[in-house]
């Protein structure tokens, strides 16, 4: 099952896009209801293959996925997203109904961003939906900085290298320069010899 409600036009405006992954679509329908109200564009999925292509073909802002899933779990899910650099940094909250202390660290460890126990408070839900994004965001804003001061310093290493051969130039002209004076002086006090003979 898949549902999108995601257009180019409601991107530009700003909207920022969920995919929601579970296998039940009770929740999936509870969360995408929610997160609709709360101002999200929300994209639902029931399984993890679908849930990877979905996010191979679209750009989303944040993924909340269903930690235990049949076919594909979402610890596989987020360990292919984690493992291709395209999708390395999508932020994912981890939502399952498992509540003790190994889930969530083995979602953690997997490389979520957050962890949400079902059942959940909703305002909890976005609460940790805006914190992630918000980190999201300043990870990105520090990836434009430095990507920035990466073409900063190649851009000066171009001209530092185009300073030293500017350089090699002028010291081989000027040595040519210098040997031709010491031949012309020397060819000078050859013919001033030669002349006051």
């Amino acid at each position: 099952m898949s549902q999108s409600l995601l257009s180019a036009e409601t991107r530009r405006h700003g909207l920022r896009t969920v995919l929601v992954v579970d296998d039940s679509r009770t929740n999936l329908n509870v969360i995408g209801s929610r997160l609709g109200q709360a101002g999200y564009l929300v994209v639902l999925c029931d399984n993890g293959r679908e849930a990877l292509d979905l996010i191979a073909g679209r750009g989303f802002d944040l993924v909340l996925l269903d930690m235990m899933m049949p076919g594909m779990s979402g610890i596989e899910v987020l360990a292919e997203l984690r493992a291709n650099p395209r999708t390395a940094d999508l932020p994912v909250i981890m939502i399952t109904a498992r509540s003790d202390s190994g889930a969530t660290v083995e979602a953690l460890a997997a490389g979520a961003d957050d962890y949400v126990a079902k059942p959940f408070e909703f305002d909890v839900l976005v609460a940790r939906i805006e914190r992630t994004l918000a980190r999201a965001a300043r990870i990105g804003e520090l990836k434009r900085a430095v990507a920035a001061l990466d073409a900063r310093i190649a851009a000066r290493a171009i001209e530092l290298g185009e300073a030293r051969t500017e350089l090699a130039v002028t010291r081989a002209d000027r040595a040519r320069l210098v040997s031709s004076i010491q031949s012309l002086n020397a060819e000078v006090e050859r013919l001033s010899g030669t002349s006051g003979a």
